[in-house]
């Protein structure tokens, strides 16, 4: 299905693509994206040893390299570029998005239209409420999802149903939320400060498939054992 055509007023929105060796995907992530609806897509290299910039630079892409391995590290240096703009250049909303090929990028209108509405500071597409391809994501992931909104909800009194990498937020709301966490804690930290700073949050139902190659996160014993002490961890740090 076609994205729908973006509003006359359109407000600055980019996008943040952090992909660590993704050169097998990136090139379809980026042509799914409606680039009507965006200013600028950032792709962030993180750590990669494959030619994930090469292809992402050739797709037509803004390419920034931030060799500290992290998912947050490559979100912050993302951040960074956009903040350092004019005044006048910086962008309203912008949205996150794996180079993995798992999300739907042609979603992108429907998860910013509840900030373009002046209904939500934090969009995020919620895995749980779409549609989600057999194998996308393997029990640990839903596990996990299910414990940290479980505890989201009690301890910060504060609804997810979800802590999809799929999401969108303002811009100026993202940098008064001061993100820190550098590696697998960092869509929690953001849902988590976005709930003890009072923004408003929803979220939107997104489609999921099994990703393009295998997780660096829930591919591996290692990365899925860390992936969730850093999300526990944060939840308990910031109580």
């Amino acid at each position: 299905m076609l994205p729908a055509a973006p509003p006359a007023s359109l407000p600055l929105i980019d996008v943040i693509i952090p992909a660590h060796n993704e050169a097998q995907s990136i090139s379809r992530v980026l042509a799914e994206i409606p680039r009507g609806w965006v200013r600028d897509i950032l792709v962030v290299a993180n750590a990669c040893t494959d030619d994930t910039a090469a292809v992402a630079r050739g797709a037509g892409a803004t390419v920034l390299t931030e060799n500290r391995p992290g998912y947050g590290w490559a979100c912050l240096k993302g951040m960074a570029h956009c903040y350092a703009r004019p005044a006048a250049e910086q962008p309203a909303i912008i949205v996150f998005l794996d180079g993995d090929y798992s999300d739907y990028p042609e979603q992108l209108p429907d998860l910013v239209q509840p900030l373009l509405n002046g209904q939500a500071d934090l969009v995020i597409g919620s895995r749980a409420l779409g549609q989600r391809e057999a194998g996308s994501m393997l029990p640990q992931q839903i596990f996990g999802n299910w414990l940290a909104t479980t505890l989201l909800r009690h301890l910060y009194k504060v609804h997810f149903t979800d802590l999809g990498p799929f999401r969108a937020i303002n811009a100026s709301a993202l940098q008064r939320l001061n993100m820190a966490d550098t590696t697998y804690g960092w869509t929690v930290e953001m849902q988590l400060k976005a709930a003890k700073q009072g923004l408003r949050c929803a979220e939107v139902p997104v489609r999921y498939r099994r990703r393009i190659g295998i997780s660096k996160v829930s591919g591996t014993v290692k990365g899925t054992l860390g992936a969730g002490y850093k999300i526990l961890w944060t939840i308990f740090r910031y109580l």
